[in-house]
């Protein structure tokens, strides 16, 4: 995350509703060896104070888990590298414009009897956003198959205990140059570039 305060301008519900929007991250642990990682989808609760997911048995992370241990869920956005030619002014140095949240917290085990629950819960939140396709349910696989499935996995939560955001927009510059760099930066390299172009255009 980038130290500068002027990109953490917002509050935790709003990284939290980003976050919730996303549904997916990197979930990183400490292992023996060296940090564990894994892309996850997640759920969160109402309150934000959990996110539920679930990991495949042989993932490393379910081995070194326990009964818990700390873990940071980091969630990204759009990106875009940022040329200082767009700027319009002088003495400036490329850079990467970027929205990223990080939540932190204890990744705890779950009753194995949570893991239906969670697994609708999670496909619920996607199929609703692909109205009007007729959602896909679970009941919709054969006889069997879904118990074959739940035995491969099990359900994890993260207990959050900090929310933290970086929305780098070039809020450090002026809003001329921040806007030139907007209207740049759509054309330009990286991910979701239109996205991050409204993001700088609206400012923080």
């Amino acid at each position: 995350m980038h130290p500068n305060p002027v990109f953490h301008d917002r509050d935790a519900a709003a990284n939290l509703a980003f976050a919730r929007e996303r549904g997916f991250g990197v979930l990183s642990v400490n292992g023996i060896e060296g940090p564990l990682l894994a892309h996850v989808p997640f759920t969160l609760s109402a309150d934000g104070n959990e996110a539920h997911l679930h990991l495949v048995r042989s993932n490393p992370i379910v081995r070194a888990l326990g009964d818990g241990l700390p873990a940071v869920l980091a969630v990204s956005g759009p990106d875009g590298y940022i040329s200082p030619d767009w700027y319009g002014v002088v003495d400036q140095v490329p850079t990467w414009n970027y929205v990223a949240v990080h939540l932190r917290g204890r990744l705890e085990p779950l009753p194995q009897d949570r893991l239906p629950e969670l697994l609708v819960e999670l496909s619920a939140v996607f199929e609703d956003r692909l109205a009007p396709k007729m959602a896909w349910l679970m009941d919709k696989m054969s006889p069997g198959s879904v118990e074959r499935m739940m035995r491969a996995i099990v359900p994890v939560r993260l207990a959050i205990a900090s929310v933290d955001g970086t929305w780098k927009l070039g809020q450090n510059k002026p809003d001329d140059v921040r806007l030139g760099a907007a209207a740049g930066v759509e054309s330009g390299v990286g991910q979701e570039l239109a996205a991050l172009s409204a993001l700088m255009r609206a400012g923080s």
